[in-house]
């Protein structure tokens, strides 16, 4: 069985992506490590051990990451981030908090640990900025010939960006850790909007949960309705809410959800296009292609395992 590591600055889609994976059986999720971006850090790692518990998954371990990216000196969490997920990330959703604690290893020595433990079998999937994936990067540089697959929720290579015309949030965090795992030649699929924003959840799915009857289904149906009506006012010509990250985790478990593209990329880190996405020019003709970009997505059959994954987790959570 593949093991899973997700990597969350957990907000709303964050928390739906931890209910995927543990919906999913084909998937151990052996931890979460903590990020920066819906929220601050810490309260990212509360959202992870509240949202785990009240799951039914007390078992998932939580690891605090890095705070800010290694070129600033400190992080804000942007108005636009607050009223997309909330001021505490769940949609301004009230659950308890865990009697949980995180654990005292940090995320980045966790993450080097697992892949010498599990390597190829170990998939990280992150979710925010690749601030963490860096740092251990270069702190054990050979992990990126030992661990399995890394697939990351960020950038945009055929649509416009989120944040501008050419970049998108998670990217805009730290685009420098971006580059340096781009350019790192660690196996790498790269999930974005290309094909996040074609996987929309609307009101009517939300109130299946909803109709579960049990604390989990209400929670997430609270939560994503939050996050829908969001998206009625930042883009409204979609319909829906964007499953951004719960889609790097159904590629993870399942890669064949998505077609891609091989080819070698980089993050533009100077000028006007900081935060880009874009292709390698200098290794255009390199025959290693270690980078894939997901180009199509098999909508129905996404959104079929997303919902059938969530509400069976929800069901049994009670």
């Amino acid at each position: 069985m593949k093991k899973l590591i997700l990597d969350l600055d957990t907000g709303v889609d964050d928390a739906l992506a931890i209910s995927y994976a543990l919906g999913s059986p084909e998937v151990e999720l052996i931890g979460i490590t903590g990020t920066y971006g819906n929220v601050l850090v810490e309260q990212g790692v509360r959202n992870a051990l509240a949202v785990t518990d009240l799951l039914g998954h007390p078992e998932v371990k939580v690891y605090q990451g890095l705070s800010h990216s290694s070129t600033t000196d400190h992080f804000e969490v942007l108005p636009i981030s607050a009223f997309i997920h909330g001021d505490n990330g769940i949609g301004d959703v009230d659950i308890p908090d865990s009697n949980r604690s995180v654990e005292t290893e940090s995320a980045v020595d966790f993450i080097i640990d697992a892949v010498k433990t599990y390597g190829k079998d170990l998939i990280y999937v992150p979710t925010g900025p690749m601030t963490n994936i860096e740092a251990a990067l270069k702190k054990a540089s050979e992990i990126k010939d030992e661990i399995g697959q890394i697939v990351l929720m960020g950038g945009a290579l055929t649509v416009p960006g989120n944040c501008n015309a050419c970049m998108e949030a998670n990217i805009s965090q730290d685009p420098e850790a971006a580059d340096y795992l781009f350019r790192s030649g660690t196996p790498t699929t790269m999930v974005g909007l290309d094909v996040t924003l074609q996987t929309l959840l609307t009101y009517k799915e939300t109130q299946q949960w909803r109709d579960l009857g049990t604390k989990a289904g209400k929670f997430l149906a609270d939560m994503t309705d939050f996050y829908i009506k969001a998206y009625e006012t930042t883009s409204p010509h979609l319909g829906g809410c964007g499953l951004h990250d719960p889609l790097a985790v159904g590629v993870a478990v399942d890669p064949t959800l998505v077609t891609t593209l091989d080819i070698n990329m980089k993050v533009d880190v100077d000028g006007p296009t900081r935060g880009r996405t874009i292709g390698d020019e200098t290794r255009l003709n390199d025959p290693v292609k270690t980078m894939k970009v997901a180009v199509g997505v098999d909508v129905p059959r996404f959104l079929n395992e997303f919902m059938t994954r969530i509400s069976g987790l929800a069901a049994n959570a009670g």
